[in-house]
């Protein structure tokens, strides 16, 4: 093999080994990112509801209100893990609440079976001052495969309250960014709430030792290699 071929087989060898040990590290540094988030959303879900106010994202917030007519929509899903017995496809029941403070809000009422769907899509939602708790959570972000909304049957595919107020014409300004997920209520009970999924996965670990390992065999494959091409020359 050409000297100048050689050289440069060693430079990249050598080139994957600082690329595998960087991603490692990068994956140490994502590990500790996740572990803190983890411990932050894990500290709010145990604080006291908050003011919308100061909503963020996994923290519970305490709001009152009352719901607008003709404002709910349902967001498909396929409920997996269900912490109420009911599960599958169905739809997430979304009602826009005037908030007393002002503004609106979009609430998150729970879980229905897709059978069930236009019955609550259609039904008016409950009246009279409600105090409500709940979990705030960010928009939903769409991207380029996401349906559009169906404005005739007042469905649509994501949890994002700016797409959710095209449904009702005009809600009272400002519309919150969040939405509120709402808990659990009796047994049986529809919509069904208590259903906010709060996992992140963290496979960073993982992907670290996978990383050090490349880092650690690509240049062993070097040295054997280097002997290999050493015996190929050596004088008989």
């Amino acid at each position: 093999m050409n000297r100048w071929l050689k050289l440069a087989f060693v430079v990249l060898m050598l080139g994957l080994t600082a690329s595998f040990a960087g991603l490692g590290y990068w994956q140490i540094e994502r590990l500790a990112e996740k572990e803190r988030l983890i411990a932050s959303v894990a500290a709010g879900l145990s604080s006291a509801p908050a003011p919308l106010a100061e909503a963020a994202d996994y923290r519970p917030v305490a709001v009152s209100g009352s719901y607008i007519p003709g404002s709910t929509v349902l967001v498909f899903t396929s409920l997996g893990e269900d912490a109420g017995g009911i599960s599958g496809p169905g739809y997430w029941v979304m009602t826009a609440l005037a908030v007393d403070a002002g503004g609106s809000l979009y609430i998150n009422r729970g879980f229905v079976p897709q059978a069930r769907g236009a019955e609550f899509a259609a039904a008016s939602p409950p009246e009279g001052l409600q105090t409500l708790s709940g979990i705030a959570r960010a928009a939903e972000p769409g991207g380029s495969f996401t349906p559009a909304a169906d404005i005739k049957n007042r469905i649509d595919w994501i949890r994002d309250p700016q797409r959710l107020a095209a449904f009702a014409g005009g809600l009272p300004q400002p519309l919150s960014s969040f939405y509120l997920d709402l808990p659990a209520g009796p047994p049986g009970t529809l919509p069904q709430g208590g259903e906010t999924v709060v996992e992140f996965p963290n496979n960073h670990l993982g992907y670290a030792i996978t990383w050090f390992g490349f880092a650690f065999l690509t240049p062993i494959l070097l040295g054997f290699w280097l002997v290999g091409q050493r015996k190929k020359t050596a004088p008989l």
